[in-house]
């Protein structure tokens, strides 16, 4: 699988190693010998990639950048490296969802596995909030009264009961509620409160979730 991996390690040596062993198996590397450097640097998510990040780097350290990633919305996996086993450190890191963590001295095998399930799921990642961009994109395009249409449907409410609330004709509501399963390309209810789902409107609904 082809892909960008990030290398982050201020060993200069080490990061050499790991450069030679990617590039055989034809990967493109790009290194950086700090944290601070790769978000000065910050890695476009336009294509396949993933970060090798050691934990214990001068300055902001392997944790610190991964939180800082995290609050930028970036949604490249890291795979951690470390010289020191410290169980502490790992489970902080896989919670905070780190992809994988491996300690020196990393076996091409292991190295190699590690990154391609990285850019795997990298891959899957970027499908899914290209998605999502497309069901906000769909939303947006909602008129004020068809967005309130919309958030009173998915949560059960037939086309007499929002036509009640709204104080409009059952009619009405019929044709905005036509025009929104339009604008969001979906033939059924079912479609539509999957949609709403994965968009997180339930939860900018105050937590509610649509009535059997």
């Amino acid at each position: 699988m082809p892909g960008l991996v990030h290398i982050v390690d201020d060993d200069a040596s080490f990061r050499t190693a790991l450069e030679r062993r990617l590039k055989k198996a034809g990967y493109d590397v790009a290194i950086h010998p700090s944290a601070q450097d790769l978000l000065d640097h910050m890695p476009s998510e336009s294509e396949s990639a993933c970060i090798l990040l050691d934990v214990r780097i001068p300055g902001l350290s392997g944790p610190e950048l991964q939180d800082r990633l995290s609050k930028l919305g970036s949604i490249l996996p890291i795979v951690f490296l470390t010289g020191y086993a410290d169980v502490q450190t790992t489970v902080r890191a896989i919670k905070a969802g780190a992809e994988d963590f491996l300690t020196k001295p990393v076996s091409s095998e292991d190295l190699l596995a590690a990154v391609e399930r990285a850019l795997a799921h990298h891959l899957a990642a970027r499908s899914q909030r290209d998605e999502l961009d497309t069901v906000r994109a769909h939303i947006a395009r909602l008129t004020p009264r068809e967005r309130e249409v919309f958030e009173l449907i998915i949560r059960g409410k037939t086309n007499k009961q929002v036509g009640k609330v709204l104080g409009a004709t059952e009619r009405t509501i019929k044709a905005h509620r036509h025009r929104v399963m339009e604008k969001m390309q979906v033939q059924s209810l079912a479609e539509l409160v999957s949609l709403a789902e994965r968009a997180g409107i339930f939860e900018d609904l105050t937590g509610t979730r649509p009535t059997s």
